[in-house]
């Protein structure tokens, strides 16, 4: 499981952090929530306009075939044809009064008989429709006018406002509907008005009628939304604030884990699943086993085998490489001590060492149980300097390596050439060897820049007389090459990957 290092937070930050993790599923939840409620009331007002539009249609029918009806008696005496104009006011269901014309002029009245009034055509909406404030009869009383002509002949059908406010109110209940006929408006309150219509902020529809003169508007006032998720959405608001409230705690479990990486450490240091795996170091020129290097590596129950740089830089930075290099060597000397017998003498284990070994005098310890393990003079501890945290040469360091070579410990510098201060290693402490990055090697016969430094550091380390490894052999070429330049040891997949303990007991008796 790859782990890397996370700058801690003040406890102020992941309180926030949590806060914001929480309110996430809380307020994208609203805004979906919100999203469906416009929809929904956009749907609600279409079909309530549209069943308005209906409602309204059925209205005017029954005055158009009144008018229709009565069309052809314009022209007559009001006296032959008064009877038929009231018969179509009792049949019809809506048409409140009837009247003829001729010559754009009413002489004949459902209500009055004779009865004398000039006709604008002009004040009809398409010439058929007029919404009125109400009559001498009825003033301030809407009425909806139809008018129906042909040649001198006229009839007009009028339709109560009552009616017509009634489907308003009782149709769109909550919504808000008005019916506009040219450039007047009803609303539900019976009351005809002119000018533009209100504006209705909230899922405004418009229908206009395909076969009359008149269109309704629909709409909600400002607000309806958030009073509509009220009224119809509670359980699912209380469902968003516990998923916020999970969402919230799990961010914070997150947060307290990812800020500390080295609880999971520990539990692995705890669970034994750091595991020393095994590489061989041959000799240049016989190509006999002179030793191995002990790598460390994370066998986790559920991800299973780490890579070590995966780790190995947050286990440094936090302190924790050193339990772990303990563990390790414990676990070494373990699998190895029962089969030094098939040591030859002196043979070599590496194990890596970083500048957090280096603040105090444990280490020594460390190695003194370690070879006691062992019988005397059947392996030679070699301890290798790795460069990813600078080792500073103070009295406890000086000290460090003085009581480690009066031990019979060597030390390497890993990766020479490499880092910043391999140079500076050679300098201030006392080193055995000097370990070749396998980025030279694998540049032999192929680059000879870089064969030109491989040639100055093999020569570097003749003249202060210091063993060399070479890391990273893989070919034959490699291997010779660096046997007829006086390398001392060789390290590779050529000669052996690395293995678990298992797995090198079995090639270390095969040897």
């Amino acid at each position: 499981m790859p782990l890397t290092i996370n700058v801690r937070r003040t406890p102020l930050t992941r309180n926030l952090i949590t806060l914001l993790i929480g309110l996430i599923p809380v307020v994208l939840g609203t805004v979906i929530l919100r999203m469906q409620a416009e929809q929904g009331l956009e749907q609600s007002t279409y079909q309530t306009a549209e069943e308005a539009v209906r409602q309204f249609d059925l209205m005017l029918d029954n005055t158009a075939q009144a008018a229709q009806e009565l069309l052809p008696l314009a022209g007559q005496p009001c006296a032959e044809v008064k009877l038929a104009l009231r018969e179509q006011v009792t049949r019809r269901p809506f048409v409140r009064s009837t009247n003829l014309v001729w010559d754009n002029n009413l002489y004949c009245s459902s209500l009055f008989g004779d009865y004398q009034a000039a006709v604008d055509p002009g004040e009809y909406t398409q010439g058929t429709l007029w919404l009125m404030n109400g009559n001498p009869v009825t003033p301030n009383t809407a009425l909806l006018v139809y008018r129906l002509s042909k040649g001198r002949q006229g009839a007009l059908t009028s339709l109560d406002g009552y009616h017509l406010s009634n489907v308003l109110r009782l149709i769109g209940r909550k919504t808000l509907l008005l019916l506009q006929v040219g450039p007047h408006w009803l609303s539900a309150d019976g009351k005809v008005h002119e000018g533009a219509l209100p504006v209705l902020p909230v899922a405004r529809s418009n229908l206009e009628s395909s076969r009359y003169a008149f269109e309704v508007e629909a709409g909600f006032p400002e607000g309806e939304v958030w009073r509509y998720m009220k009224s119809e959405y509670p359980p699912l608001f209380s469902l968003l604030i516990f998923f916020g409230v999970i969402a919230g705690t799990l961010g914070h479990w997150l947060q307290k884990r990812s800020s500390s990486p080295s609880h999971e450490l520990r539990r692995a240091l705890e669970a034994n699943e750091f595991i020393p795996y095994f590489q061989p170091v041959v000799h240049g020129d016989t190509k006999q086993w002179a030793g191995i290097e002990v790598l460390m590596r994370w066998k986790h129950p559920k991800e299973g085998l780490v890579r070590p740089d995966l780790f190995i830089p947050f286990a440094e930075h936090s302190g924790l490489i050193v339990p772990m290099t303990r563990s390790l060597m414990r676990q070494t000397a373990a699998l190895l001590a029962p089969h030094a017998h098939v040591f030859h003498t002196r043979f070599h284990i590496g194990i890596n060492i970083t500048a957090s070994h280096c603040r105090d005098l444990e280490l020594v310890d460390d190695c003194r149980e370690f070879l006691a393990a062992f019988p005397p003079d059947k392996v030679a501890l070699v301890l290798e300097l790795t460069e990813r945290e600078l080792i500073e040469p103070n009295a406890i360091t000086l000290q460090l390596f003085e009581q480690l070579h009066e031990l019979g410990v060597m030390i390497a510098i890993d990766d020479f050439g490499t880092g910043h201060s391999s140079l500076g290693y050679l300098r201030q402490f006392n080193v055995d060897f000097l370990k070749i990055d396998q980025s030279f090697v694998a540049m032999i016969g192929a680059d000879a820049l870089s064969r030109h430094i491989l040639d100055s550091i093999i020569e570097l380390s003749a003249k202060l007389d210091l063993g060399i490894v070479a890391e990273g052999v893989e070919t034959l070429e490699q291997s010779d090459y660096l046997a007829r330049h006086g390398v001392n040891f060789l390290q590779g997949y050529l000669f052996g990957r690395p293995m678990p303990g298992a797995d090198f007991i079995i090639a270390l008796n095969s040897h």
